[in-house]
């Protein structure tokens, strides 16, 4: 049952975390000061991936690359923003996810180990058990090869069989 929820849950968070990253990319366009920074952060970005793409198909990266215009820059930058929101939320909630599994399990690891250790002690219990059996047919042996086969079959008290074995 929790976890059908926690899964709902998780869910639910990744899908609330859109709108935020929306809000977030159309207040990043208003500030001049981040502004500014996310426009460079842009262009950066514009650079790298430009520069990687060149060397995947075997184009010259000696080449100047062109910087884009502000406008392109800051939407650029925005939705590498909001695509970096929806990410770092579904990688906490990936992270709480394993965090959980981990636990559930090292639970499960007790239990068993408890199991493990309860059936150690009742294996000792039996043994002592059947140490303690042999120990009483040996005694049933050795007074039935003292008496015969008549004196294993005799019901009277233990000590009786003694004091009789003793007087004759």
């Amino acid at each position: 049952m929790v976890l059908p929820l926690l899964k709902l849950g998780t869910l639910a968070l990744k899908t609330v975390s859109k709108p935020i990253a929306a809000r977030l990319k159309q207040q990043a366009g208003l500030h001049p000061k981040f502004r500014n920074i996310i426009v460079s952060v842009a262009q950066a970005n514009h650079r790298i991936t430009t520069t990687m793409q060149r060397r995947l198909y075997g184009h010259a990266t000696d080449v100047a690359i062109r910087p884009l215009d502000e406008e392109k820059a800051v939407q650029a930058a925005v939705d590498l923003i909001g695509e970096a929101f929806v990410f770092s939320v579904a990688v906490a909630a990936l992270f709480f996810e394993v965090q959980r599994n981990a636990r559930s399990e090292a639970k499960k690891e007790e239990i068993r180990k408890q199991e493990m250790e309860a059936m150690r002690e009742r294996d000792d219990e039996l043994a002592k058990e059947v140490e303690l059996l042999k120990q009483k047919m040996a005694e049933i042996e050795q007074m039935a090869k003292g008496r015969g086969l008549a004196g294993v079959f005799n019901f009277r008290n233990a000590e009786e069989i003694k004091k009789v074995g003793s007087v004759a």
